[in-house]
């Protein structure tokens, strides 16, 4: 049993759903989803199933998908900016976006570019699109990510928000099976109040997190 919420730390948890026999919390005070760790994927099955993935970064509609990202962080970065893409994955299309549009970035992901020496410095910005809902220890998660972003930066992520509880069973978001943590707007107005960011949703399943100065 969870003693706590993985995302906000807070004790507020009790069960939310039981589907196929994996049980899901909901936290109530940040209003996030968990699947129980004891369902979640081993490393080896975890990696097996981001390689079934086919996010190229000359691929067209995934540049298109990006863009709902791309699009909003371009118009809070000044030029030629350091940035750091967190999650990259095997194809980092995200982080060549930003670079063809001038800043200098970094790649990090835990299975495919796993250079922790680009954790031991800070960034204008950060980027973490389609990546959040993988995290099995969230608020540890978080807490690197305020780390990484230097005083008045930008954290910018991308992630499927949960809305409709009643669709929440046959919702496709749930059913990949390395998903494990479903956030809502409200989710990441309490992380930003816990970390004294600000935030703003400027696009759908977009939140941008200011670091203050």
């Amino acid at each position: 049993m969870l003693e706590s919420c993985t995302v906000c730390r807070a004790s507020t948890l009790s069960v939310f759903h039981v589907i196929d026999g994996k049980t899901y919390w909901r936290c109530a005070t940040c209003h996030a989803t968990l699947l129980d760790p004891l369902h979640h994927l081993k490393t080896a099955e975890e990696r097996a199933h981001y390689l079934l993935h086919e996010n190229r970064v000359d691929d067209p509609g995934y540049r298109q998908f990006l863009s709902r990202l791309s699009i909003p962080v371009a118009a809070e970065l000044s030029p030629a900016l350091a940035g750091l893409d967190y999650g990259c994955g095997p194809g980092p299309a995200l982080a060549a976006m930003l670079g063809e549009a001038g800043h200098v970035m970094s790649l990090y992901d835990p299975f495919f570019h796993p250079d922790t020496s680009v954790l031991e410095r800070t960034y204008d910005f950060v980027t973490c699109s389609e990546t959040a809902e993988h995290f099995h220890h969230p608020a540890q998660e978080f807490d690197r990510l305020d780390s990484l972003v230097r005083p008045g930066g930008l954290l910018a992520i991308m992630t499927c928000f949960q809305t409709d509880d009643a669709r929440f069973q046959n919702w496709h978001y749930r059913q990949d099976p390395t998903h494990v943590v479903f956030y809502r707007a409200a989710t990441f107005a309490v992380l930003a109040k816990q970390r004294g960011w600000h935030y703003v949703s400027p696009a759908k399943d977009v939140a941008l997190l200011r670091k203050a100065s």
